[in-house]
């Protein structure tokens, strides 16, 4: 079996496609399997660390806000559809998988039209543009939410949860004080993990500026992951902060561009801070952690917000606006941190959503598909 397996851009496009990837290989050892993503993206660097091979597209989103630039970005497009024909020649799969970004729209239309099978992975709660186009000739869609029948044709969608990291559940026999002491913090103090993902979350840090000293005064600890974009000036307010704050010692505050061990931090903290992108939800709802989400308001169809209110609606979780952040974050934290048992109400029904061994449903999807063809 031929898998090829496009998409990317972000961490939460590439983690799932690696989880179906790993999953092939465990329950289908002899399927051959190549990614496509788009040059310049993560996916570049994260595909052949894993141990596959990659093809890049010159594609581009497009830019919705400076339609003049989108030239260039038709120009990318017509160029990524032409290599695409040539890695479906050279590669000849027996079916494609998207997961989302910019590389799968070219590379699932191409397929279409050779009439190669495809599956698309559909991770928001809220579906873009383009899996909305490519689920008319698609086999099947896999979706994390219900309800997506009123993107997709209802006969073709798999309820099936986003696929998550195996290595997020490796620290879960590890008790929260341990696993606090192995990341350097004070076992015995409450932690909110503050995570902006490997890029950063620009309103995020810029809340954590202004009620740091909110939080620490609250007496909880701190691990804030910057992302590399904000790293220098973060970790320069850090050092001035800590300099101002005898409490802000190396066991209550942590700054960091990068988090190495995100199995560790789930097993450590009491409450989560982060974006509203699908796998982080996902990766939630898997581990039951209580969360405070601040969507990104720099995403088609403001997909995280509809993603964050589908928690938020059920008690789930706690949304905070982009907008309103800077002023009510830091309250919100201290807020929770303060209240074990609304953290734990919210842990129990984020757990009920939760949707495991999504990556082995959806290999098994593939297979199915290819042996049906045959």
């Amino acid at each position: 079996m031929k898998v090829l397996i496009s998409g990317g851009g972000t961490g939460g496009h590439i983690f799932p496609a690696l989880s179906i990837a790993n999953a092939l290989r465990r329950l289908y050892p002899d399927t051959e399997i190549l990614f496509v993503g788009a040059q310049g993206r993560m996916e570049m660097e994260r595909v052949p660390e894993a141990g596959y091979e990659i093809v890049g597209l010159p594609v581009a989103g497009f830019d919705r806000k400076r339609l003049w630039r989108n030239f260039k970005v038709l120009a990318k497009l017509f160029r990524s559809l032409r290599m695409a024909r040539k890695v479906l020649r050279d590669f000849r799969p027996d079916i494609c998988v998207g997961v989302g970004g910019y590389a799968s729209g070219p590379m699932l239309k191409a397929a279409q039209k050779r009439g190669i099978p495809t599956l698309l992975q559909e991770q928001n709660s809220y579906a873009g543009v383009t899996n909305k186009l490519l689920a008319k000739k698609a086999k099947a869609i896999c979706v994390a939410y219900e309800g997506m029948e009123r993107f997709f044709p209802a006969g073709r969608i798999m309820l099936t949860g986003n696929p998550v990291r195996k290595n997020l559940t490796s620290a879960a026999y590890v008790s929260r004080p341990e696993a606090r002491k192995e990341l350097g913090f004070d076992p015995d103090k409450p932690l909110v993990a503050v995570v902006g993902g490997s890029l950063g979350a620009r309103t995020i840090n810029e809340a954590m500026k202004r009620g740091l000293a909110e939080i620490i005064a609250s007496g909880a600890s701190v691990l804030w992951q910057t992302g590399r974009f904000y790293a220098e000036e973060c970790l320069a307010f850090a050092d001035k902060f800590r300099a101002d704050t005898p409490a802000a010692t190396p066991d209550r505050l942590q700054v960091l561009p990068f988090v190495q061990r995100m199995d560790l931090v789930y097993a450590a903290a009491d409450l989560m801070v982060s974006r509203a992108g699908a796998s982080t939800i996902s990766e939630l709802q898997i581990l039951g952690m209580p969360a405070i989400l601040v969507p990104s308001p720099n995403v088609a169809e403001d997909h995280q917000r509809k993603n964050a209110e589908a928690l938020s609606s059920r008690g789930a979780a706690v949304t905070v606006l982009d907008a309103d952040a800077p002023a009510s974050l830091a309250t919100e934290v201290t807020k929770l941190l303060a209240s074990p048992k609304e953290r734990a109400a919210i842990a129990l029904k984020v757990q009920a959503m939760a949707l495991p061994g999504a990556d082995e449903i959806i290999a098994r999807k593939v297979a199915e598909i290819v042996n049906s063809k045959n």
